[in-house]
């Protein structure tokens, strides 16, 4: 997970508080950002970066079927008709 991303979201809900909790902002900060860590980690995400890398492979192996797939219906349609 980004980290920096995690800790941006800690402070905003940190500073989402009502007021007269603020005083004790840094260390909700804190809370937010091992909870949000620890649930985060649980999950089995990936990144930005896997996500479109594995898209990629994906698209080429779906450009390859498709190729596949035409040449066997060209082949078979090339054999005799068996009976």
């Amino acid at each position: 997970m980004d980290r920096k991303l995690i800790a941006d979201l800690a402070r905003r809900l940190a500073s989402s508080v009502p007021r007269g909790v603020q005083v004790l902002q840094a260390d909700l900060e804190r809370n937010f950002r091992a909870m949000l860590e620890a649930g985060l980690g649980r999950m089995n995400l990936v990144t930005r970066e896997e996500f479109d890398v594995q898209s990629r492979v994906l698209e080429r192996t779906r450009e390859k079927l498709e190729a596949l797939e035409g040449r066997l219906a060209e082949l078979e349609s090339r054999r005799p008709a068996q009976h």
